[in-house]
């Protein structure tokens, strides 16, 4: 018998594409990778349709598109489908849609009578459209996991944000222990904070209503006189964060840091965090943030870069080699 070649590969090259909502984190990603950004046209028609040319054949090739869907969501989660539906039309071996940050995560259940479960729509639309796999990094909520028929990459970047504390916050930190702005991020914090070697407390809230607005009730755990890292997936509003400092402070906490993977930073979240006593914010390029809101922001904030995380993971897809390894599992 013949042994098949260690080198030999399933489909063709990488082929990357980027959509038009992350360029700076998609051209980190093709730096990581050496491997250029393909040509292609996204023009957006006076209707507002959105009309997509390849600038190259991709027959055979083993394609990645990388785009957020961050705002303007839908604008940016059509572009996607639409691109994935013209790579699939052009006879791509396998697509994978790369999503930082993935859309509707919040909507993953009925929670009420009469509701969709959107999650699970953008899941099968990005199916229908054509994908093959997916990456993506912290959804909101694991079972979104299960929305998806076709295999994933599921990553975060958690361990990021762990060894840039670790290494450059740390030594500065009074007896610190890690806060979740509520209990459905309970089991994340516990994970985040065991890494961590530190204790966690909680804070209790309930919601009400359908909109973005919660009440902060009570702190579950002990925050005097220490050091507080407040952790979460995403800020948004940035409401529960408001809620959540005000909370630590109240109980006695000393210097409040923040850390959180998507920085969605809707509507004037930037300045209400900038108003916060917060030492330091750790976040992600996940969703990129606009100047005018980054000027906000930019004396207390690090921006971590996601790009070798998901260069990596793309290198080893491609190659067929376990992601597990990566985070020694």
């Amino acid at each position: 018998m013949h042994h098949v070649h260690h080198d030999l590969r399933v489909y063709g090259g990488i082929k990357l594409f980027a959509g038009t909502a992350a360029p700076e984190l998609a051209q980190k990603i093709s730096d990581y990778l050496g491997s250029r950004l393909s040509a292609r046209q996204v023009i957006d028609f006076p209707n507002e349709n959105i009309f997509v040319k390849l600038g190259e054949s991709v027959r055979g090739q083993d394609v990645y598109v990388i785009q957020t869907t961050t705002t303007p969501v839908h604008r940016n989660l059509m572009e996607l489908l639409i691109m994935i539906q013209t790579l699939r039309l052009d006879s791509a071996a396998r697509i994978t849609a790369v999503v930082p940050y993935l859309c509707y995560g919040r909507s993953d259940k009925k929670d009420q009578p009469r509701v969709p479960i959107t999650a699970r729509l953008v899941a099968e639309m990005l199916e229908i459209a054509g994908a093959d796999r997916y990456m993506t990094l912290d959804p909101h909520a694991g079972q979104i996991q299960g929305f998806f028929s076709v295999p994933g990459d599921v990553l975060t970047a958690s361990h990021l944000l762990i060894d840039y504390i670790n290494a450059n916050l740390r030594a500065g930190m009074t007896d610190p222990v890690v806060v979740a702005t509520d209990l459905g991020f309970a089991k994340k914090a516990r994970n985040f904070a065991a890494d961590l070697d530190l204790p966690v407390a909680f804070i209790e809230k309930r919601r009400s209503g359908n909109d973005a607005q919660a009440e902060a009730l009570t702190l579950i755990g002990d925050v005097r006189d220490r050091d507080v890292i407040i952790v979460d997936d995403e800020v948004d509003t940035g409401g529960s964060i408001c809620q959540a400092v005000d909370v630590v402070k109240q109980n006695g906490a000393r210097d409040v840091y923040l850390s959180f993977v998507h920085a969605i930073l809707s509507r004037d979240s930037a300045h209400r965090l900038s108003e916060l006593p917060l030492k330091h914010i750790i976040t992600t390029d996940t969703c990129p943030i606009p100047e005018e809101k980054m000027n906000h922001l930019r004396k207390n904030i690090t921006v971590l870069s996601i790009a070798s995380l998901l260069g990596e993971v793309i290198k080893r897809a491609h190659e067929g080699r376990s992601v597990g390894e990566m985070f020694n599992e």
